[in-house]
């Protein structure tokens, strides 16, 4: 027997061995703080006039003792009870504490004793190829794991709410439906992601919103019971500027917003914006979308005098405004 080539398949079990390791290692160390929601809508009409309960179920995970649990928005959205299910058998009531459409994230809470609660990683820090654990209930068949690599980071999706949910995670760990809401684990057994989405009909293409968003998103719900975000209080588009505006004002973009309303005695109505502006800049960043916009909208700008740049017919003008708190 050639001794090459049994050395190679020694290094090749060995490979095995330690990828083997890493993602049960990995699964035991996360898996008791995963958990099963089932989710019971209010009940609702058919066309026929028969009434009828609309079910639902998904997946989350505990992040403290005491029994906060992160979870997907969309999983528990127009809940009309809910109960959660942990990997010992034992099952209890949740309360929703906080949702946040804007990152598809909500909090529960349950109240239980001896709980295992998951620890977030830093996303920032993540590579392309590394591996990544999924755990949840797709389609009720119960905690299951799958693992892959992370595919890509830096990711962009679109929010229910119409939002940008910036820094996604993509991996190919397969994710079905009933995993939404289950965290995206390395191979430590750290929470690098909260998985949320797939698409259809590719295959190893899913998502995970980071776990530093999920960490941002959870401390503002648990302080304020929502997260809290600037309102300029106008309505707007994403618009093309007129190319001889571009040129006079040596503008290094070629798109802005257009304020199609405003409302009144909102921040812009007091601040003089009109129907009409085109907002090109804000506090000296450069705003070429909507979505560029509510990036800088956050809660460090709730009641902060802040700057407005705009056109105005062939007018560059400047103004000040103070953004209140949306009411969402």
């Amino acid at each position: 027997m050639d001794s090459g080539s049994t050395e190679h398949r020694l290094q090749d079990s060995m490979l095995l061995d330690a990828y083997s390791q890493a993602v049960t290692a990995a699964a035991e160390k996360v898996s008791a703080s995963v958990v099963k929601i089932e989710v019971e809508r209010p009940e609702r009409r058919s066309w026929r006039g028969r009434w009828w309960n609309s079910a639902g179920a998904g997946s989350g995970f505990i992040f403290t003792p005491d029994g906060y649990i992160m979870t997907n928005n969309h999983v528990v959205q127009n809940s009309k009870s809910l109960s959660v299910t942990l990997m010992d058998g034992r099952r209890f009531a949740a309360e929703v504490i906080g949702r946040d459409p804007h990152t598809d994230l909500a909090i529960l809470r349950i109240n239980a004793p001896q709980l295992r609660h998951a620890n977030f990683g830093d996303s920032s820090k993540l590579r392309v190829g590394q591996l990544a654990i999924a755990i949840g209930n797709p389609f009720g068949f119960d905690y299951t794991l799958t693992a892959g690599v992370i595919s890509a980071l830096g990711r962009s999706m679109r929010a229910t709410s119409g939002r940008l949910i910036d820094n996604v995670i993509q991996t190919d760990a397969a994710l079905n439906p009933g995993n939404s809401g289950g965290p995206l684990v390395d191979s430590c057994g750290n929470v690098i992601g909260v998985n949320t989405a797939i698409i259809f009909p590719a295959q190893g293409i899913c998502f995970a919103i980071a776990s530093n968003t999920a960490q941002q998103v959870a401390a503002q719900i648990l302080k304020y019971g929502k997260v809290r975000r600037a309102l300029l209080g106008i309505a707007g588009q994403n618009a093309t500027l007129p190319q001889t505006l571009v040129q006079q004002y040596r503008l290094e973009q070629t798109t802005g917003v257009l304020i199609n309303a405003i409302q009144e005695n909102g921040p812009a109505d007091q601040a003089g914006l009109q129907e009409g502006d085109i907002i090109i800049g804000f506090d000296g960043q450069v705003i070429k979308s909507i979505d560029d916009l509510h990036r800088l909208l956050t809660e460090q700008k709730v009641g902060v005098s802040s700057t407005v740049e705009l056109l105005r017919s062939s007018q560059r003008l400047t103004l000040n405004i103070t953004p209140t708190e949306t009411l969402d």
